[in-house]
Order: structure tokens, then sequence, then C-alpha cells
């Protein structure tokens, strides 16, 4: 932890409470192709009226602030809709989704995002800023879901400092290995229209953010758990949640996990031989 904690106003940040961000996307073709081709999965892609994976809607109706609105990081200055937390590093801690309908390719969705909690707490790396948005996505005028965001911010790392080494996770009783290059982080930001610099900028990952190589985004972890969960129980989940634990990086070799539970499955990332990086779970109902 760094011998400076930036001055912090917790009661000013939470006026940020209620406030809303209301943004409009059209799902169109070009959209599920170069998602189908970024998530290799098997088959062609949906064409138009056919319902598209769960969690395509990460890539939805995102903001886009102007170049010279974004941050040393890629992130959006902050003072707009997110609070403007005075911690440089921002990472997506997890998320909980409750489905109500399919998107299909030719949908309008219209995202509407409320600002629902700003708490502090504190950490053996220093302190932490939780930040809760709420979101609700309607295609064509009817609700399709509803998820729980969470944002934390925390101080910057400090170079050479040696984390507490976590607990390796055993194996799951279905497993599927896999891999993530630079290329897939690169389409995945791309989609997602992510401009957060640890996911494709190597040199600034290592020198600024003291990361050993490109971060492995948490979204594109929940999306590859959440359509494991709906192969593994045959039909899609109706609740995902997700939690991330521990960074996956560009070189590591790594598996999705999964074990029945109660209503459905736990899932998992972990790297070979290491802790889990993103805890999952998917509900039947």
């Amino acid at each position: 932890m760094s011998d400076e904690i930036p001055a912090l106003d917790i009661d000013h940040l939470r006026g940020w409470i209620g406030r809303e961000d209301v943004a409009v996307d059209l799902v169109g073709e070009d959209l599920a192709r170069k998602y189908h081709a970024t998530m290799d999965f098997p088959g062609e892609p949906a064409r138009q009226g056919e319902i598209l994976p769960q969690l395509i809607h990460f890539c939805l109706a995102q903001p886009a602030a102007p170049m010279a609105m974004l941050g040393a990081d890629g992130h959006p200055s902050r003072g707009g809709f997110l609070p403007p937390v005075p911690l440089p590093r921002r990472m997506w801690a997890g998320g909980a989704v409750t489905f109500h309908g399919d998107l299909r390719v030719g949908d309008r969705v219209r995202r509407v995002s409320r600002i629902a909690d700003v708490t502090l707490k504190h950490g053996r790396s220093g302190p932490l800023c939780f930040v809760t948005v709420e979101h609700r996505l309607e295609a064509n005028g009817s609700l399709v879901l509803e998820e729980r965001q969470e944002i934390v911010y925390r101080e910057a790392a400090v170079p050479g400092a040696q984390a507490e080494a976590p607990t390796p996770r055993d194996p799951g009783t279905h497993r599927r290995s896999r891999q993530c290059g630079a290329a897939l982080l690169f389409r995945y930001s791309a989609l997602t229209f992510n401009a957060h610099r640890i996911h494709y900028d190597r040199s600034y990952a290592q020198q600024v953010e003291a990361y050993p190589g490109l971060v492995v985004h948490g979204p594109l972890q929940a999306a590859w758990l959440c359509n494991y969960a709906a192969e593994l129980l045959g039909a899609p989940p109706k609740r995902f949640s997700f939690r991330g634990l521990s960074p996956l990086f560009e070189h590591d070799d790594f598996a999705l996990h999964a074990r029945e539970a109660e209503g459905g499955l736990e899932l998992w990332t972990a790297r070979e031989g290491g802790p889990a990086c993103m805890s999952a779970k998917a509900y039947r109902a």
C-alpha cells in the first residue's frame, strides 16, 4: 500500500446515487457475425430475427466518450455519469443478470442505467471504493434483462510488491481447457468499445499498472462461463452471477470449470495449478 492515500470524500461521491444514463442501439447481423467469430461458437451466426447468445448485451449501447474525454487509462474521465472516485485503478468486480427474454438480431435496444450505491471499504491493499450500477435493457419496448454491475476502484499497484499466494482451486466435475491471446483481447475490447489499456497495451499494463501482461476482461470470462453453463444445463440459465477473484493474463493456460449446485451450476475460471480467477453461478430458474 502506498504511503499517501488519495482524499476520498465518500459523502460527496454518494451524491451520484440516483443518476441515470440512457442509450439506444440496434442489434445488427454484423455484430452477431463478429461476436460469433470472436467467441469461437460452432455453426453459423444468428441471422435476422434469430436469438443471440446471452451476455452479448455487454457489446450494446456502450458509452462513447470523445477522445479528449478519455483518461490516461483509456476509461472515460470521471465525474460524468460515474462518480469521480480519486483512486487510479478501476476494475469490473462482478455482477448479476436476470434474463426476462431473448435478444434477437434486428432488435432495437434501450438501456437505462442508474447509480444504485457508492460504498467505501478498506482491504489489505488499501481503500476500495465500490460503485453499484443497475441496468435495465429493453428490446422493442419489452424488458429483456436486468443487471447489477459492481465496479471497484483501488490504489495504484506498487511495482515489485509481492502479493500473498492464493490457494489453488480444485478442478470441477466438468472442465474445458482454453487459451487467450492478444488478438482475442483486442477483438473483445473493440466489440465492447472498451478502451481500458490493460487489455491491449502491454507496455501500459506492465509499466503503469504493474501487471505481468495483458489482462483478460472480466466480462469475457463471464461470457465464456455463461455459455458453458447453457451447454451443460441444456438451456440458457434464467439467472447468472459472477465475481472477479484474481487476474487472468494473456499468457496463462487456464480452464473453465463447473460442477452441479443447488438450482443450477457453480462455475469458475482458473489457471493451471492456480487459484480461481472468476467465479460464477448459473440458475435454471
